[in-house]
């Protein structure tokens, strides 16, 4: 059985990821491929618990502890959901994976590169995402899009303006050191465009024929 693709949505809040990630989902399995949604931190029973540690607002976790938490619940969630999912031949969509902790541990806190690395082949060796889809706003827009949701912000949608230029600067420098894995999505337009800009590049990328 060929085994199935993995794809990554990433980008700073309020970029978009958890709505194309449906919307992508539905056209690949429009197209007859079994899709599995899963979202980092999270997706596996384990990664979920530490999940709740992580974005607890009234947790003030250092940027190492932090990064230890997040390759936890990514160890888990890699083992348990994603490995089997893509050995099945099903189709893996992340909402995150590794290049959210890149960005927010360490261009947006300042955590040494080398530490993450170390980390990621700990935890995950030699394996990477088909395919990267690297959703970008302007900082102002996706802040704007948080404040206009119900519920309380999260730990990081409290961070100040300057953490998010980072974090956004931080995904477009990832993007440019591995253009083969990833593509820098215009997230600014309207959701219809975005979608279709998202499934003209999964086509083009992946060699699947999607339609609307």
């Amino acid at each position: 059985m060929q085994p199935g693709k993995f794809i990554t949505f990433e980008g700073g809040e309020g970029a978009g990821k958890s709505t194309q990630i449906k919307r992508l989902a539905a056209s690949l399995e429009s197209a007859g491929i079994p899709v599995t949604e899963t979202r980092e931190p999270g997706g596996s029973l384990g990664a979920e618990t530490i999940r709740g540690l992580v974005l607890d607002p009234d947790k003030d976790w250092d940027a190492p502890t932090e990064t230890l938490l997040h390759f936890a619940a990514r160890a888990d969630h890699y083992t348990t959901l994603i490995t089997p999912t893509l050995k099945q031949g099903g189709w893996v969509l992340s909402d995150r994976f590794a290049d959210s902790t890149r960005a927010y541990q360490g261009y947006g806190l300042g955590l040494d590169m080398a530490a993450i690395e170390m980390l990621y082949d700990l935890a995950l060796g030699d394996f990477r995402p088909d395919l990267t889809l690297i959703l970008n706003i302007p900082v102002e827009t996706g802040m704007e899009r948080i404040r206009s949701r119900a519920g309380n912000p999260d730990r990081y949608e409290q961070m100040d303006i300057e953490f998010h230029n980072r974090l956004r600067d931080g995904f477009l420098q990832i993007a440019r050191k591995e253009p083969d894995r990833c593509a820098v999505i215009d997230a600014a337009a309207d959701i219809d465009t975005v979608t279709a800009r998202i499934r003209d590049c999964v086509s083009a990328r992946l060699g699947v024929k999607l339609t609307a």
